[in-house]
C-alpha cells in the first residue's frame, strides 16, 4: 500500500453514531423476544433488521474516517470500508446539495470527481457538509 502524506484534515462518523445503532439492534431484539418471540415471522424480521443496523454500525466502527484531505488530494471512503485516493488534479467540483422535502432540509457534500461522484452527509462527517466543503475547498492547493 502506498505511502500517502498525514491528511491536513479529516472528517470521521461521531462515535454516539455506531453506538446508538447497536443500541438500536439490540432493543429490537429484545422486544422481538418480549412482545411475541413464539412468531417466527416477526422474530425473522427482528433479527434481519438487527443484522442489518449491526452491519451499518460495524462500517462505522472500521471506517469511521469518511473524508480526508491533505496536500495532494482527497481519500474518501469506498464500499463497505474501502478508501480511495484522488489526487486534486480529478477532482472537478466540491459543492453541497440543498434540498427541502417536506418541510425539511437536507445537505449533502458532493465531490465531483468526473467518473465518480461522492456524497456525504452530515453524519457520515460528523460537522455540517457546507463547512467541510469550505474547508476542502481551502486545503486545494492554487
Amino acid at each position: 500500500m502506498p505511502a500517502h502524506p498525514a491528511p491536513t484534515r479529516q472528517w470521521r462518523v461521531p462515535p454516539t453514531l455506531p453506538a446508538l445503532k447497536l443500541t438500536g439492534a439490540v432493543a429490537l431484539l429484545a422486544l422481538a423476544l418480549l412482545l411475541d418471540g413464539s412468531d417466527p415471522i416477526r422474530l425473522a424480521l427482528a433479527v434481519l433488521t438487527a443484522a442489518a443496523l449491526a452491519g451499518w454500525a460495524a462500517r462505522d466502527l472500521v471506517a469511521p474516517v469518511r473524508l480526508a484531505v491533505d496536500p495532494d488530494g482527497i481519500t474518501v471512503v469506498q464500499g463497505f470500508a474501502g478508501h480511495r485516493r484522488l489526487p486534486w488534479s480529478a477532482v472537478e467540483k466540491v459543492t453541497v446539495d440543498r434540498r427541502a422535502r417536506r418541510g425539511l432540509t437536507s445537505e449533502l457534500l458532493e465531490i465531483d470527481a468526473g467518473e465518480s461522484l461522492h456524497l456525504f452527509g452530515r453524519h457520515d462527517l460528523g460537522a455540517d457538509p457546507a463547512e467541510v466543503a469550505e474547508a476542502v475547498r481551502e486545503a486545494r492547493p492554487h
